[in-house]
């Protein structure tokens, strides 16, 4: 489907949107300080504040509760020289090697300090009202969050083997947004600004809390996309000694969950992304599907529409809640087939089960006007963050 107008200032490509879902966009679609249309990518779900699988553009203020608290989540993967046939029978030991050396989970780090911060962090500082933040970025770095961050191994429709994972800022990206959050919830108190919801106040560019939320939005950024390098790095070699051989032949990083400086439609904007990748003309680009479904590997079309966007997954069907409710441990192991992944932790897991998802090959449809897909790849390891 192409987008389609579904209320003023709103323009959608997904054809599965609940009612709640609906409202929450068109709340965000009578924001003050929009630049133009809202556009609802086809992933669209519930999300705190802002829709996930959104983009917003502004002019002159940004709203940080639509970049979110993982602020540059996103996406990459390692394509390797391997073929399937390269692979064990027994793939248990890919996953037992990243459990080993890529903690995961809420709070989790490395007991010391990867050897790659100090170099990284020699040219991406912390401002100095957060340099309490250093000791948690540096265990956290090269590390998984929760939820639905993950890695695979992946196969691809030539048989190639991928590395793909899914991670973000972790907890210092969350403590820095988290902030900015409550700063603009404060000044629009102050200033008696009336909001529809709380979570859509805004800092006015120009002013310091604006200037000190975009050193935080960099750093962030910068360090979400140098933690997916890590992750990488620790993932392949860890494939690569249970197979005893084989190469990186490309790599792909993208955010989605991320603000940026663009020109569209004439304009100088701010375009938030929250949950939706970039997808200008040639634009490589990763879109998961839940962990029992495929995955892709897109080129954008740079449609003007979506400000030259796209969807960044499959999108939820059903909250966290409900799928604890309606699924059960044992459904989850059913729909996993012959995959390697974490079933001695399914209860755990069950609000990851496909299930709780939207069908990602519907969700390719709707925006066929939006990527072009490249390679489409199923995951034979699952290694997800609990």
């Amino acid at each position: 489907m192409s987008g389609q107008g579904i209320a003023p200032n709103l323009v959608s490509w997904a054809s599965e949107l609940d009612e709640a879902t609906r409202a929450q966009a068109e709340r965000i679609a009578r924001s003050p300080v929009l630049a133009g249309h809202v556009a609802l990518m086809p992933d669209a779900h519930l999300g705190i504040g802002a829709t996930i699988g959104t983009v917003l553009p502004t002019q002159t203020a940004i709203i940080p509760s639509a970049v979110g608290v993982d602020i540059g989540c996103g996406m990459a993967a390692v394509e390797t020289d391997l073929v399937e046939s390269d692979l064990p029978d027994d793939l248990g030991p890919v996953l037992a090697a990243w459990e080993e050396s890529i903690p995961s989970g809420v709070g989790e780090g490395h007991a010391e300090v990867p050897a790659s911060f100090a170099a990284w962090y020699g040219q991406h500082e912390l401002p100095d009202a957060n340099k309490s933040l250093l000791p948690k970025a540096g265990a956290q770095f090269g590390t998984l969050g929760s939820g639905n961050h993950f890695v695979e191994t992946a196969i691809d429709e030539r048989g190639r083997v991928w590395v793909l994972l899914h991670s973000g800022s972790r907890g210092a990206g969350n403590v820095l947004a988290q902030a900015a959050i409550k700063a603009a919830k404060q000044l629009a108190k102050q200033w008696f600004i009336p909001l529809e919801d709380p979570e859509l106040a805004y800092l006015v560019q120009g002013s310091p809390e604006f200037s000190a939320y975009m050193r935080a939005l960099r750093w962030s950024q910068d360090y979400a996309r140098a933690n997916r390098d890590l992750i990488g790095q620790s993932a392949v070699a860890g494939l690569l000694e249970v197979v005893g051989k084989g190469s990186v032949t490309d790599t792909i990083n993208c955010h989605h969950n991320y603000t940026e400086r663009e020109h569209h439609h004439g304009k100088d904007l701010w375009i938030t992304r929250k949950g939706a990748i970039r997808a200008r003309v040639g634009d490589r680009g990763l879109i998961p599907g839940s962990m029992g479904s495929g995955s892709y590997v897109v080129e954008g079309l740079g449609n003007p529409a979506s400000y030259e966007s796209c969807s960044h997954g499959a999108g939820r069907r059903m909250s966290r809640g409900q799928a604890r409710r309606e699924i059960t441990a044992d459904s989850l192991r059913d729909s996993m087939g012959g995959r390697t992944w974490l079933k001695d932790q399914a209860a755990q897991l069950v609000d990851e089960a496909p299930g709780a998802y939207k069908d990602i090959d519907q969700v390719m449809a709707d925006q066929a006007d939006l990527v072009r897909v490249v390679h489409k790849l199923r995951s034979v390891v699952n290694y997800k963050g609990l």
